[in-house]
């Protein structure tokens, strides 16, 4: 697990987790409980807890030392603004993963999202040697997809009821963005 931090923008700067963030991301999550709950599955009541994010983090590290997992946080200062994951890392002759991040409500239009996912993307060239990163937002996420069409992405399709968010199954649209 890399120590690293990179920054993003000024003031922000993106790092893998550690089991010692559980706090710090749980009070993230619990201040952006309603601004993500339209973009997220439903999540249970642990979740909202340190000893739920506690659960999460070590999940997230066992898949991150299986490499197929890359779970970075965005802060400022000690406090989390967001998350950027690179999951479903596949290798052999696929060489793809997906991309996913959200942004605290009080720092979105700020620029963070658009620097995460351009640090994404050379990140998953330079360090994971990836071919290929795709991403999927629910067709009414006008922002998300106007930051990955400002990164590259190319939309590449409609995915019927590909994800259960906000309790139920919903349209996504795909995108992708060859690296080489």
């Amino acid at each position: 697990m890399t120590a690293t931090t990179y920054a993003l923008t000024g003031t922000v700067r993106a790092r893998v987790i550690r089991p010692s963030d559980a706090g710090l991301l749980q009070a993230a999550y619990q201040l952006n409980r309603d601004h993500l709950a339209p973009w997220e599955p439903h999540r249970p009541a642990a979740f909202y807890t340190a000893e739920g994010q506690a659960e999460v983090i070590g999940s997230k590290l066992a898949q991150h030392a299986a490499g197929s997992e890359v779970p970075f946080i965005l802060l400022e200062d000690e406090r989390v603004v967001g998350a950027l994951t690179i999951t479903g890392i596949v290798r052999g002759p696929f060489l793809s993963a997906n991309l996913g991040y959200w942004v605290d409500q009080e720092f979105t239009g700020r620029g963070i999202g658009s620097a995460a996912v351009a640090f994404a993307l050379d990140y998953s060239r330079k360090e994971l040697g990836l071919h290929r990163l795709q991403a999927a937002t629910l067709i009414h996420n006008a922002a998300s997809q106007k930051v990955l069409r400002k990164a590259g992405f190319t939309e590449i399709g409609l995915a019927s009821a590909y994800l259960l968010i906000a309790g139920s199954w919903q349209d996504h649209i795909l995108y992708q963005r060859i690296l080489a």
